[in-house]
């Protein structure tokens, strides 16, 4: 049998790096990047389907996954457990493993006035008027990267880069749960009543989390979101039907 070509072996561009005795990071590169986002969800995807012996929970970020492992395990195990997902991933890339296919979830937003009252200063910023910055908004169809900062929260993006601001100087106290933010090229929707630093353009009725659902959350990382605009009169209607 002829051997492999390194042609026909998938680049193995993850470094696994320990993070204290109950944790391993998978590092797939830096920064933030929607097709390194998806190797980490293709990954993490793969890990959990595998079942790997002694571990808990995978958790995929912008460019790494955190695999966290049953505490206590000594040099041999935790070799072993290294190998075992270093394999796994050499399956992954090398095309052995079909990740799931991502959803599609639309997302109605009330965009501006007292729902958005970062709009007018966002428009400013980007040189382009309030209707422009929600019409870009609103065309792409952007990606769920990851889950974090709360329960639920997706990081979605990258949005177009005509709205590239940087985070507010002076974060706000407290924001509605369901506003709708940007900030360095990514868009967010807050899930609950919370502290934030992002760009308030609009708000939306859409409950991210419950913990009596299964799954708990609406978003998972590799989601595609798209904006839809909606009137005052229809985000209110939508917010009555929630209560």
């Amino acid at each position: 049998m002829a051997s492999a070509s390194l042609s026909d072996t998938p680049p193995r561009d993850w470094k696994i790096v320990p993070q204290g005795d109950r944790c391993l990071i998978l590092r797939f590169g830096s920064g933030i990047d929607p097709a390194v986002s998806r190797r980490c969800i293709a990954a993490a995807a793969a890990l959990r389907a595998a079942g790997l012996e002694g571990v808990r929970d995978i958790v995929p970020t912008y460019n790494s996954v955190a695999v966290h492992h049953h505490p206590g395990a000594d040099a041999r195990q935790a070799r072993a457990l290294e190998r075992a997902i270093d394999q796994r991933l050499q399956q992954v890339f090398g095309g052995g493993f079909e990740p799931p296919a991502a959803r599609q979830v639309d997302i109605a937003v009330c965009y501006g006035g007292a729902y958005g009252p970062d709009l007018p200063q966002v428009a400013e910023h980007c040189g382009l008027n309030e209707a422009e910055v929600v019409r870009l908004h609103s065309a792409a169809t952007v990606q769920v990267l990851m889950l974090g900062f709360a329960a639920g929260a997706p990081y979605l993006g990258l949005i177009d880069p005509r709205l590239d601001i940087p985070r507010r100087s002076s974060p706000r106290v407290s924001l509605p749960a369901g506003s709708v933010a940007i900030a360095n090229r990514q868009t967010m929707i807050y899930p609950e009543s919370s502290p934030g630093g992002w760009h308030i353009i609009g708000a939306s009725s859409v409950t991210l989390f419950d913990p009596h659902a299964e799954p708990p959350t609406l978003l998972a990382p590799g989601d595609s979101v798209r904006f839809v605009p909606v009137s005052e009169q229809e985000f209110l209607a939508a917010q009555e039907r929630r209560r």
